[in-house]
């Protein structure tokens, strides 16, 4: 079947798209640089003979649209999580703040415990707001871009949008909680990979929250029974059921405008094209595979002048302008220009660490089992105050210590990730996400040196909260070595290709078109568009992209559709 659509790179969006596709007629090439489909969204035995399949890179699931499941007939199961988060106290750790979903009229009584009684009824306030947003906002997210002023009119409550959209996260968290501690629960939202302060008036840190709180329109994270990897299994089995052409070990390097694709596999080089190219990749990505393609280009331009001559017998001269570059032929707007800068060199912020061990750890306070604390959220070190002293020791250039870290536990709510024998032998999984550390640490530490003391310094924060070692619960693998794996910045940008390892592929966006925008084609008007009409995103950088939600593949999905249609 001749190819209408290629796409780049087999993440969760882009089996999305394909799945998407292949099932309306059209016929799709999936090219994989790995030897497996996924991207972040993977499962993997990440420590040698031992049993245990983490959620290697991403591991909750908030955004995901029930509407592709449906739509796909996807097979996945998440499971909500009885606790929503525990927090202790840093600076007495043998209380915390544990948010239990079942509470009730009883929840004041956890905020008694650490002193912020007066904050549970401004909890209950707030959190009211931002269901109201999801429920609001959600749904937009699969459908064409809304306008700012009709996104506006949606949320209904000028208020609700002044303190969530137009003021800086920081001030409206002040306003609203007075204890430290709480202000601290609730703004880590607006960081979760995101390197800021929050009250940046680039409202960096709002969008990021804006995406934390209106998935599923509940706001609520959720556990993949199986892994992450059952999710993009999933979506892989759907795309190939359809038709799509799924090829892993290809690592695509070039394409150009004109829909063609460059790419290697199995030790050859091939060249493939198609009407439409979609990029499952980062927009940095894209921009060097256009810029290699814009060589292929010149090459075979050269190439053609050598042996052919113009009506009066002249050589055809090649052409020295870039002719994919923005300052090139191509008109491109002011506000794209900017947003094509930020794209060009984006920056994580953060440290993952995935830990197996021989059980749960006995907490400093007494009154809270490890079971609940473990089984939501658990922030540690992440007071406001503690969160903007490491915001401000990164920015100098220095690992924070303490470090804010946050913490869940898959297999509390899923145990089905590890062998029978390993679960009955009460073992856990432990994934640790550290929050303001970005990839400029690199200018000053070595990749081994920077993951050595950032793991580090996870284990000292955990310590700080804990009656017990965390180092003596680390089971070992079939080598005797301790099972705990630690993924930098580095890291991820060289096992994902995400640059700077920003996890979101680049700077997060608003979820509607913005005053001005053009919404002239399909592409514009679902969020997917670049520079280039036969080149779509259909990631995490597209607008609406981030986290594990299919979405930015679904949109481009719709795009092409629409525009085949037209």
């Amino acid at each position: 079947m001749p190819h209408d659509v290629v796409i780049i790179g087999g993440g969760h969006n882009g089996l999305t798209a394909a799945a998407y596709l292949a099932r309306a007629g059209l016929g799709v090439l999936l090219l994989e640089r790995d030897d497996h489909l996924g991207g972040a969204a993977v499962s993997a035995e990440a420590f040698e003979g031992v049993d245990a399949r983490l959620s290697r890179y991403s591991y909750l699931v908030s955004l995901l649209p029930q509407r592709i499941i449906d739509d796909l007939g996807l097979d996945v199961r998440l499971v909500r999580r009885r606790y929503s988060s525990y927090t202790p106290d840093p600076a007495n750790p043998e209380r915390g703040l544990l948010i239990d979903r079942e509470a009730g009229a009883g929840a004041s009584d956890a905020f008694a415990r650490v002193g912020a009684v007066d904050d549970a009824d401004a909890w209950n306030d707030f959190y009211s707001e931002t269901v109201r947003l999801a429920e609001r906002l959600f749904p937009t997210l699969t459908e064409p871009l809304p306008t700012r002023d009709e996104a506006r009119a949606l949320v209904g409550d000028d208020r609700v949008w002044h303190e969530f959209i137009e003021q800086p996260l920081g001030a409206t968290i002040d306003a609203r909680f007075e204890h430290d501690l709480v202000r601290g629960v609730v703004a880590t939202d607006g960081l979760i990979g995101t390197f800021t302060d929050l009250d940046d008036p680039a409202l960096d840190a709002n969008r990021c929250f804006l995406y934390h709180v209106i998935g599923g329109g509940t706001g609520d994270w959720d556990v993949p029974v199986g892994g992450m990897g059952a999710v993009s299994g999933e979506l892989a089995r759907a795309a190939r059921a359809a038709g799509a052409e799924l090829v892993t070990g290809a690592e695509v390097l070039a394409v150009d405008p004109d829909g063609r694709v460059r790419y290697r596999h199995d030790d050859a080089e091939h060249t493939v094209t198609a009407g439409t190219l979609l990029a499952n990749v980062a927009p940095a990505v894209l921009e060097r595979l256009l810029e290699a393609g814009a060589t292929d280009a010149s090459a075979r331009v050269a190439a053609l002048s050598a042996s052919h001559a113009d009506a009066d017998g002249a050589p055809i001269a090649p052409r020295s302008e870039h002719p994919f570059s923005p300052d090139g032929p191509i008109d491109v707007p002011p506000v794209v220009r900017e947003r094509l800068r930020q794209l060009a060199a984006p920056e994580g912020a953060q440290v993952k660490v995935n830990l197996l061990l021989t059980r749960l750890p006995r907490l400093r306070d007494a009154d809270v089992a490890p079971e609940a604390a473990f089984a939501g959220t658990f922030h540690i070190n992440e007071l406001e105050t503690q969160l903007a002293a490491a915001y401000s020791a990164a920015a100098r250039g220095r690992i924070p210590s303490p470090l804010p870290c946050e913490i869940y536990c898959h297999t509390l709510s899923d145990p089905s990730i590890l062998s029978p024998e390993l679960a009955a032998s009460g073992a856990h999984t432990l994934t640790v996400f550290g929050l303001h550390v970005p990839h400029r640490l690199l200018e000053r530490f070595t990749n081994d040196e920077l993951r050595e003391q950032l793991q580090a310094a996870v284990l000292e924060s955990l310590n700080s909260v804990l009656a017990e070692p965390i180092e003596q619960l680390i089971a070992t693998d079939a080598a005797g070595r301790p099972c705990i794996e630690t993924k930098t910045t580095l890291d991820l940008e060289e096992a994902l290709r995400m640059p700077g390892g920003n996890i979101f592929h680049g700077p997060l966006s608003w979820p509607w078109a913005e005053p001005g925008a053009s919404l002239a084609t399909p592409a514009e008007r679902w969020g997917v568009a670049t520079r280039h009409p036969r080149i779509l995103v259909c990631g995490a950088g597209a607008v609406r992209g981030g986290a594990v939600s299919g979405i930015g593949g679904h949109n481009a999905a719709m795009a092409v559709l629409e525009a085949s249609d037209a």
